[in-house]
C-alpha cells in the first residue's frame, strides 16, 4: 500500500493534467458560488457601487472577451512549456525534463487561465436580457466584476510565466533545481549516522528464487514488506536494486528458508508487490539518478558538437555539491534486521565509490584531451576531500583520490602540448601531492 502511494504521489507531481483540472472544476464551483451570491444580493435589492455594475451587452462582451483571451494564452502556455522541455532535451539532457514535468508554478499558471475561462463560461451562461425566457433581465453584476479580476490576474501570470519559461532555460537554474532534487534524495536515503550494517552471507543452503515478471526501471523498493514476506529468522536478499532495469525472467529476490510448495505462489506475489516497476527512473529513492543527470549535462556541453567547457564547469560543481552531502553521510544499508529476526540483504545498494566513480569516470574520460576542464575536475576533487568526514574516513576519501590520479594519467596520456599536460599535473601536484 505504502509503495503504491509514493508511486501514485510521483506520478501526480509529474503531471501537467492535474493541477488544470482541479482550477477547471474550481473555476466551475466558483462560478456558481458567485451567481448565487448575486441571485441573493438582487432578491435583496442591494444596490452595488457604479464601478461594479454592468448592462447585459456589456457583461457579455466583458465575459466573452475574457474567455476567448484567456482559452487563446492558454494554448500559448501549453506550446511554450512543450517548447522548452524540448530545447532542454536537446541542449543539455533528455534526463533534465524530469524537473520541468515537476515545476509547480508552470502548473499553477496554466491552471489560473483555465479556470478563468471555465468560470466566465459559467457566469456568461445566466446573462440575459428582458427578451429572453422570462421576461427580465438578469446581469450578475458581482459575478462579472470578479471575471474582469481573473482576467486581469491572468494577464498577470501570462507575463510571469514566459519569464519563468525565459529565466527556466538558464542551464544553472536548470542545473540548481537538479541537485536541489538529488540533495532531497539523498536526504532520505542516506542515513547521517549509525553506519550501514554489514553485508552478511546468506544461509549455505539452497534458497527459493522469485524472478520479475516485467521490464522496467526499479523505482521503489518497500524494505520492510521485502523482510514481512520471509518467516520468523529468515532472510531476503534483494538481487537488484533501484535504479536498475528490470527483465523480465531475471532474478528478483532470493528467500530463506525455502517456503512449501503451497506457499510459493503468494510470497512471489508480495515481493513483486513490495518493488515497483515503471517506464522510467525516478528520484524518490534513487539518489543516483539526480548524479546521472548532472552528469549527461557536462557530458553534453563537452560534446564535439556544442563545445561549452563553461556550462562542463556549472554542472561539475554542482555534482560536487550532490557528492559532498552524499560522502557525509553513511552508504544505504546492505543488511537490515526486522521483527522476529527476519533479514534483509541488499548487495546491490551503492557504496561510497560507487556514487563517486558514476560522478566523475566518464567525465574525466571525456575531459582528457581539454586541460581546462581536467583543472575544474581536479579543483571539485580537493573540494570534496577537504570535507570533515572525507579527511576522518580513508575509505571514502581513496576513491576521490584514485579520480584524480586517472584525471591527471588521462591528460599525460592525451594528444596536448607539452605546456597543457604541465598544467594538469601542476594542479595535481598543488592539490594532492605531499599532504
Amino acid at each position: 500500500m505504502r509503495i503504491g502511494l509514493a508511486a501514485l504521489l510521483d506520478r501526480v507531481r509529474s503531471s501537467l493534467f492535474l493541477v488544470p483540472m482541479l482550477f477547471v472544476v474550481g473555476g466551475a464551483v466558483l462560478g456558481q458560488v458567485s451567481l448565487e451570491v448575486d441571485s441573493a444580493l438582487t432578491d435583496r435589492d442591494v444596490q452595488l457601487p457604479f464601478v461594479l455594475q454592468s448592462t447585459v451587452d456589456n457583461a457579455r462582451a466583458v465575459l466573452s472577451t475574457v474567455a476567448t483571451a484567456t482559452i487563446t494564452v492558454a494554448g500559448i502556455a501549453f506550446s511554450i512549456s512543450l517548447l522548452v522541455i524540448q530545447l532542454a532535451s536537446s541542449q543539455y539532457s533528455p534526463r533534465v525534463v524530469h524537473s520541468l514535468f515537476r515545476d509547480p508554478f508552470t502548473k499553477r499558471v496554466m491552471g489560473l487561465v483555465v479556470g478563468t475561462f471555465t468560470y466566465c463560461l459559467v457566469v456568461l451562461r445566466s446573462v440575459r436580457d428582458a427578451l429572453d425566457d422570462g421576461g427580465q433581465a438578469v446581469v450578475p453584476n458581482l459575478s462579472v466584476a470578479l471575471a474582469l479580476l481573473l482576467g486581469v490576474a491572468s494577464i498577470l501570470a501570462t507575463i510571469a510565466f514566459i519569464n519563468h519559461s525565459a529565466h527556466s532555460m538558464d542551464v544553472s537554474e536548470l542545473l540548481h533545481d537538479v541537485t536541489e532534487e538529488s540533495l532531497r534524495a539523498v536526504e532520505r536515503g542516506w542515513p547521517t549516522s549509525s553506519g550501514p550494517g554489514a553485508l552478511e552471507d546468506p544461509p549455505p543452503v539452497e534458497g527459493h528464487e522469485v524472478r520479475f515478471t516485467a521490464n522496467g526501471w526499479i523505482q521503489y523498493v518497500d524494505a520492510d514488506a521485502l523482510m514481512a514476506v520471509a518467516a520468523p529468522g529468515g532472510v531476503v536478499r534483494l538481487e537488484s536494486e533501484v535504479g536498475r532495469y528490470a527483465v523480465a525472467g531475471t532474478p528478483l529476490a532470493t528467500v530463506w528458508p525455502v517456503p512449501d510448495p503451497d506457499d510459493r505462489d503468494p510470497l512471489a506475489g508480495r515481493l513483486r508487490a513490495a518493488v515497483h516497476v515503471g517506464q522510467s527512473r525516478t528520484l524518490q529513492q534513487d539518489a543516483s539518478y539526480g548524479v546521472r543527470q548532472l552528469v549527461d549535462v557536462a557530458l553534453r556541453a563537452l560534446s564535439p558538437g556544442v563545445n561549452d567547457p563553461t556550462t562542463a564547469q556549472d554542472a561539475i560543481f554542482h555534482l560536487a555539491a550532490v557528492l559532498h552531502e552524499a560522502l557525509e553521510r553513511d552508504c544505504p544499508p546492505r543488511a537490515v534486521e526486522g521483527d522476529g529476526g527476519r533479514r534483509l540483504l541488499r548487495p546491490e545498494a551503492p557504496d561510497h565509490g560507487d556514487l563517486v566513480d558514476l560522478a566523475l569516470d566518464e567525465l574525466r574520460v571525456a575531459a582528457r584531451a581539454l586541460p581546462t576542464v581536467c583543472v575544474y575536475l581536479l579543483e571539485a576533487i580537493h573540494l570534496l576531500c577537504l570535507s570533515q568526514q572525507v579527511v576522518d574516513r580513508p575509505a571514502v576519501r581513496e576513491p576521490l583520490l584514485r579520480q584524480a590520479r586517472l584525471v591527471r594519467d588521462g591528460a599525460a596520456a592525451a594528444d596536448l602540448l607539452p605546456e597543457d599536460r604541465e598544467r594538469v599535473r601542476a594542479a595535481y601536484a598543488s592539490r594532492f601531492e605531499g599532504g
